[in-house]
């Protein structure tokens, strides 16, 4: 079984037992959360939304909430002296999908 979710405003292809990296949730780690936003399922047959599923829903448990890796940013205008640089780590939350419900 396989399906499409919307999260954060990106879309991730997941299967049961994926352990995907979306953008931080409100949820407290080992809760569990119902993912609503469906764009596929393929099952049996593949269901396609206009935009969304109706009915389906993934399950997911939330495994850890961090901070990716430092992505550097920087600014540059020769023969100006002009030069700024800066860091930024995103937060994340990990999920591990449990079970599609088409």
């Amino acid at each position: 079984m396989f399906a499409i979710v919307e999260t954060g405003g990106k879309q991730y292809a997941v299967e049961v037992g994926d352990v995907i990296r979306v953008e931080k949730l409100p949820y407290q780690e080992g809760e569990q959360i119902e993912l609503e936003r469906v764009l596929l399922v393929e099952s049996d047959g593949r269901k396609v939304g206009t935009p969304y599923v109706d009915g389906a829903k993934v399950v997911a448990k939330v495994v850890k909430h961090g901070r990716g890796r430092k992505i550097i940013g920087m600014k540059f205008k020769r023969r100006k002296n002009y030069r700024r640089k800066w860091g930024h780590r995103q937060w994340f939350t990990e999920l591990e999908i449990l079970e599609i419900k088409a």
